[in-house]
């Protein structure tokens, strides 16, 4: 019996990701995301994708939580522990960029279908880590004291989401965007001890 339990939770797992996979590779294509293209693109029935996502909020919450477990990731490779503050919110700052710029469609599906509390939750890891280099930087006297924490962390994932949707909009180019990004943040994350 053991056995055929292990096989079945195998085989939900390979349905779980190849459901999350095919929603993210339409999404990339600029695809609509419909249950019928994802159980197509996955090679599932729309049973079992809907066995795992009974909605299409569910599909695109998981979808997301997968981007933003990468994205954590990614804020770790960065070491937002290590060097000056400044420093390490540049570094942090473009490795979020890049993970919000490699799934833009995906953010952009995320906006139109989660509401705010769905996205939160999803996001409560990077929120985590940004604000852990925030108390750092105030500890050193880099960072300003006289906003919130979670305000600075709240006003950094906005900046960066808005800067996603003025590149989606044509108005500002991707290659500018990790500049004009770093610039901003320092900014609101020293205030007047912003190194010129």
């Amino acid at each position: 019996m053991a056995r055929t339990t292990d096989h079945r939770r195998a085989t939900a797992e390979r349905n779980v990701e190849a459901i999350l996979d095919a929603a993210e590779a339409l999404l990339a294509r600029g695809a609509a995301a419909t249950t019928t293209a994802v159980a197509a693109e996955a090679g599932v029935s729309r049973v079992t994708l809907y066995a795992h996502f009974p909605t299409r909020e569910a599909l695109v919450e998981a979808v997301v939580a997968r981007a933003v477990e990468r994205a954590s990731a990614a804020l770790d490779a960065v070491e937002p522990n290590r060097g000056p503050p400044l420093e390490a919110l540049d570094r942090l700052v473009a490795a979020g960029w890049t993970e919000l710029d490699r799934h833009r469609a995906m953010a952009q599906t995320a906006s139109e279908h989660l509401g705010a509390a769905a996205m939160r939750a999803a996001h409560r890891s990077v929120f985590e880590r940004i604000a852990a280099l925030v108390e750092r930087g105030r500890e050193e006297g880099a960072f300003r004291r006289d906003l919130p924490v979670d305000w600075l962390v709240t006003s950094c994932l906005s900046l960066i989401h808005a800067c996603g949707d003025e590149v989606r909009a044509g108005r500002l180019d991707a290659a500018d965007a990790p500049g004009v990004l770093q610039a901003t943040m320092r900014s609101l994350f020293a205030g007047e001890n912003v190194p010129q």
